[in-house]
């Protein structure tokens, strides 16, 4: 391959320049040995080829110079002429090439073609200081090389979105330099799905893990859609501190005949249960857990069980990026991050041999729900207190 496309298990350096934020998260978890989805990265050397290449360099920074930051009419108007412009110019076919061919290379790694997510990665995103999550494009359960490449440029134009545009010229991050890579993964197939913080957001307690959980594809959880299942465990021992079972009356999950994903409602009887077995509960502690120990600050992932991989598995981490509001701050509690931290293995049948999570502290004193028994669940969140709902709030989602 070229400098254009980097493997998420070629072996590359994740640098954040060629790369971007997601995808260097990415590299850098598949080198470690996490479980992350098969896919690869188009860098920011074949963003800067097609803007260069086509003359649109020029014709942003004019367009970016006619800003007047207060004036939320005008960053809207100039912001959707950017976006057309890039997605109006043809890329060159060499580059072209380049990319079907990666594209091919990735399907040849299953027996029959699989959908994929296309997911921007910037520059300047999932920064210490800042974090640019929702505010650039991500597409789901995309098929074919042609929907690919249209959508990796549609994840190029969304560089220049209202939203990142402001919130640059609030930052004060400088345009010059930035630029876009795009995640190209396979898509999962995910019976549940959900976020997970290593410190408690509601306060900043770093000897807690939040996971809001819910059924199907985790988008509705990170953009509040759905009530979640919420867990507070303690970060040492594993144990529930605190749940609440969410409402989660809807899940998003794939149509394979238009290939697409569908939102349809769920069950009463799988909103009434946790999404999560106490097993998978467990499995997803302990990967957020080594996450924060690899990244060596607290952090924020997305994660998701495959509904089409066998038991032990099927835990996939779909994304960490640091949490970047209480973490500036000094630690007032002891880490767990330095723990020894287990193997992530989901048993057989989870369900139906994991031992039960004790509660910690009387706040647990509530009754917990009984865990599903039908295989096909997966994670929500829960009334009351909501992790997904102060993430939303802090990160822009």
């Amino acid at each position: 391959m070229s400098d254009f496309i980097v493997f998420f298990d070629g072996g590359h350096e994740p640098s954040l320049e060629l790369l971007g934020g997601k995808c260097a998260s990415l590299v850098s978890m598949t080198s470690a040995g996490m479980p992350v989805p098969p896919g690869f990265a188009v860098t920011t050397a074949a963003f800067d080829r097609f803007v260069d290449g086509s003359g649109l360099r020029d014709e942003i920074h004019a367009r970016l110079a006619e800003i007047d930051p207060d004036d939320v009419e005008c960053v809207d108007r100039i912001s959707a002429r950017i976006r057309d412009a890039i997605e109006s110019r043809e890329v060159p076919e060499d580059m072209h090439g380049v990319l079907g061919e990666a594209y091919e290379q990735l399907m040849s790694r299953f027996d029959a073609g699989v959908p994929v997510a296309v997911r921007s990665s910037a520059t300047a995103e999932d920064l210490p200081d800042a974090s640019f999550a929702g505010q650039q494009d991500t597409y789901l359960w995309l098929t074919g090389y042609e929907a690919v490449s249209e959508h990796v440029r549609r994840c190029w134009a969304s560089l220049y979105t209202s939203r990142a545009i402001t919130y640059r010229l609030r930052k004060g991050i400088p345009e010059d330099d930035l630029s876009m890579a795009v995640a190209v993964q396979k898509m999962v197939n995910a019976r549940t799905a959900g976020v997970a913080m290593t410190l408690d957001p509601s306060n900043g307690d770093r000897s807690k893990i939040v996971v809001d959980a819910s059924w199907g594809v985790g988008e509705m959880v990170v953009s509040g859609q759905v009530t979640p299942d919420n867990i507070l465990l303690d970060k040492i021992m594993l144990t529930v501190v605190r749940e609440h079972i969410g409402d989660k009356h809807a899940e998003l999950v794939p149509d394979p005949r238009p290939g697409r994903l569908v939102e349809r409602e769920v069950e009463p009887e799988r909103r009434a249960v946790r999404c999560l077995s106490d097993a998978e509960l467990r499995a997803v502690a302990v990967m957020a857990k080594r996450a924060e120990k690899h990244y060596g600050t607290p952090q924020d992932i997305e994660w998701a069980i495959d509904a089409d991989l066998p038991d032990g598995e099927n835990l996939l981490l779909l994304q960490s990026r640091p949490e970047t509001v209480h973490s500036s701050h000094p630690t007032t509690t002891p880490s767990a991050a330095t723990t020894s931290i287990p193997a992530i293995s989901l048993p057989a049948a989870a369900t139906a041999t994991a031992p039960a999570l004790a509660p910690t502290t009387a706040a647990a004193a509530m009754p917990t729900a009984s865990l599903p028994t039908d295989p096909t669940s997966t994670i929500t969140r829960t009334p009351g207190f909501s992790m997904a709902g102060i993430t939303s709030s802090l990160i822009g989602r």
